[in-house]
């Protein structure tokens, strides 16, 4: 496939031990990890304090990272595509809704069902942010941020627009513990742009190739910390982002494709 470029004009991060991209950067650039929070969920300032208390953990985390990932680009929330992804949507949310089918269907919430759907957290961000533009929810297991940036990335390349890219997992509990990795809670956000713009803090040139391709290693204590969630794959770009220094890596999509990814920074 023709190399591709892009530039990234807002970026963040989140999870309970590193809660926003200025926490993030220094651990993921190998520095020493902050001290323990005692913050377990985002607290995202787009949701009144009734809808924060009964959304769940995969809206408020989707909603945290891409309000920040927005608010450092400069671009209007309202104006801008957006992407979705995330390898099983809120697995604490399932496991409810599954062991309520088992013991008594009829307890089953409509609350709950509405929030276990993959998009939920996309329509959130519609209502919140009064965004009225596409958006698209998409899973790709073991890979769902590299299927999340080649779906932004198109998206970026057939319209000529920026694109909000939102990854977001959370942490597999009850029975599905058992038989799912996902450990903890991970958000990311990217605010993908084809052209340069006054806050473009990376340029990507990007392809796929019809190849296998190994993850590749996590440098730092902070990031393999992280490994244990499902979104996972986006930490290697993630960590190359924290530096200053340009990086070239290779994420797999498949047994036999991989997105190569060659990021430039200072645009």
């Amino acid at each position: 496939m023709k190399t591709q470029t892009l530039f990234i004009d807002g970026i963040a991060l989140w999870s309970p031990a590193l809660p926003g991209w200025d926490a993030a950067r220094g651990a993921l650039r190998g520095g020493a990890l902050p001290p323990p929070s005692a913050t377990r969920r985002p607290a995202t300032g787009l949701l009144g304090a009734n809808e924060r208390r009964r959304a769940p953990d995969s809206v408020l985390l989707a909603l945290e990272v891409a309000q920040a990932a927005v608010q450092a680009s400069g671009h209007d929330a309202a104006t801008l595509a957006s992407v979705f992804s995330s390898t099983h949507g809120d697995l604490a949310i399932v496991d409810a809704l599954c062991t309520t089918l088992a013991e008594d269907p009829l307890l089953l919430s409509p609350t709950r069902f509405h929030h276990s759907v993959h998009n939920a957290a996309s329509g959130y961000w519609a209502i919140a942010s009064g965004c009225r533009r596409a958006s698209s929810a998409v899973a790709h297991f073991g890979h769902a941020f590299a299927a999340g940036w080649l779906e932004s990335a198109g998206q970026c390349a057939a319209d000529g627009e920026p694109v909000l890219l939102v990854g977001f997992d959370t942490e597999a509990c009850g029975a599905l513990a058992s038989t799912n990795r996902s450990r903890g809670l991970l958000g990311v956000a990217l605010v993908l742009s084809p052209q340069r713009g006054p806050r473009s803090s990376w340029r990507v040139d990007w392809a796929l190739h019809a190849a296998a391709a190994e993850a590749p290693p996590l440098r730092s204590a902070a990031a393999r910390a992280l490994a244990d969630n499902a979104m996972a794959d986006a930490l290697p770009l993630f960590e190359a982002l924290a530096g200053d220094a340009a990086a070239q890596l290779a994420l797999p999509l498949g047994p036999q494709l991989a997105l190569a990814l060659s990021a430039v920074p200072g645009a």
